[in-house]
């Protein structure tokens, strides 16, 4: 009898844990069910806000258009400002094969440095894609200066077409190996066109300064070059910005002595000469470049802020019609913007809108352009939602 009592105990006690098992089972299925449920309507409830944001991010956009500035697909990111006719017509036809367009193209703008620079780096671009015409140009004027220009730019481009925009980490060996290659090819025709040249022209110098880069000409070396530069032409805006990028961290300086080059030729030029934009560039440079500055202060730093308002001092006394004005306006815009002296920057927007392939807009995606307009336009205009439509600071909507 007690045999059977314990087996009969211990068969309840097994069926007890069967039971126990399955209801636990099914406990578990029914919290399973629940927490489905739950993530299928926070994934609804999700989807439902982000698609109220996007609707007010859309309706933001197209308020911000309506007051006539250039919806975000239609931005040109390759040009600082509209394309010159003349220029379209000169890149149209070198094109198509007459070269003597381009050589007309270069030998019109005369004496004037730093627009002879703009034209033949337009045309070295087209050449750099094909340089049939040019070399046709070459070959029924061997000795003409300007073909020997647009020659040596087009190799500094393609070799650092091949060099690729990547940091050096994602930059093969082979393509630094042809890379230097053409560089010191490049050079050689860069030394060539100096041979030829104008000897007031600084522009087959000012080609070189891409080639130092890449080669990495050691400072003594970099200021013999600047010195054929600048007594040629002491103010070139162009040769100045160029030298910018020389002496930042990234390439042969750092961010002190890009500064320090910087305040001191801006300090050096009269009110006008747009030399102001170096300090500029400068502080872009040092903000890229070190991840613990915070825009939103750095750009406030007082030594900042008396950079932007010595930048519109010189702004008001240069002519109107320079063209070089607009790359004092593209930086002028970024900086006003994380100042918070959104009606400023937004005069500085009206100016250059549609067109931004300048510093510093060309580092970034165009979202980040249009978050800093649309920003402070939002912010000038009576009746609109300033802010971004999920909330947050003006670093929101850059990618900071």
């Amino acid at each position: 009898m007690i045999g059977l009592y314990i087996l009969g105990a211990m068969l309840l006690f097994g069926a007890f844990k069967v039971l126990r098992g399955v209801y636990y089972i099914r406990k578990a299925k029914r919290l399973e069910a629940e927490v489905a449920a739950l993530e299928g309507r926070t994934v609804a409830s999700d989807g439902r806000t982000a698609a109220a944001r996007a609707e007010q991010k859309a309706q933001q956009a197209a308020a911000v258009v309506a007051l006539g500035f250039v919806a975000e697909e239609d931005l040109d990111t390759d040009n600082a400002l509209p394309v010159p006719p003349e220029r379209k017509a000169a890149l149209d036809a070198v094109r198509a094969g007459d070269w003597e367009a381009g050589a007309a193209y270069v030998e019109a703008c005369g004496t004037d440095w730093e627009e002879r620079w703009q034209r033949v780096r337009a045309l070295a671009e087209v050449a750099a894609e094909d340089d049939a015409w040019l070399l046709a140009w070459r070959a029924a004027r061997p000795a003409d200066p300007s073909a020997a220009l647009v020659n040596a730019d087009t190799g500094v481009l393609v070799a650092w077409n091949v060099r690729g925009s990547a940091r050096a980490s994602h930059t093969t060996q082979e393509q630094f190996r042809i890379f230097h290659e053409l560089l010191a090819k490049a050079q050689e025709q860069a030394w060539e066109a100096q041979r030829l040249a104008d000897p007031a022209d600084p522009v087959p110098y000012m080609v070189e300064q891409s080639v130092s880069l890449g080669l990495g000409y050691p400072h003594e070396q970099y200021r013999r070059l600047w010195s054929q530069i600048t007594k040629r032409d002491p103010k070139n805006l162009s040769a100045h910005t160029n030298a910018m990028q020389y002496w930042s961290q990234k390439w042969r300086g750092s961010h002190e002595r890009a500064l320090a080059f910087a305040r001191e030729c801006a300090a050096g030029a009269e009110p006008g000469e747009l030399l102001s934009a170096l300090p500029l560039i400068a502080y872009v440079e040092q903000e890229l470049h070190e991840s613990d500055l915070e825009p939103e202060t750095f750009f406030k730093e007082p030594e900042v802020a008396a950079a932007v308002d010595a930048a519109l001092v010189d702004l008001a006394a240069a002519d109107p019609d320079d063209w070089r004005t607009v790359r004092l306006r593209h930086l002028l815009a970024w900086f006003l913007f994380w100042q918070d002296r959104d009606a400023e920057a937004v005069e500085q927007f009206r100016h250059i809108d549609g067109h931004i392939g300048a510093m510093p807009w060309y580092y970034w995606p165009k979202s980040r352009y249009v978050h800093a307009r649309d920003w402070a336009v939002r912010v000038v205009t009576p009746g609109m939602e300033p802010g971004p439509p999920a909330g947050g600071g003006r670093g929101a909507g850059t990618g900071l």
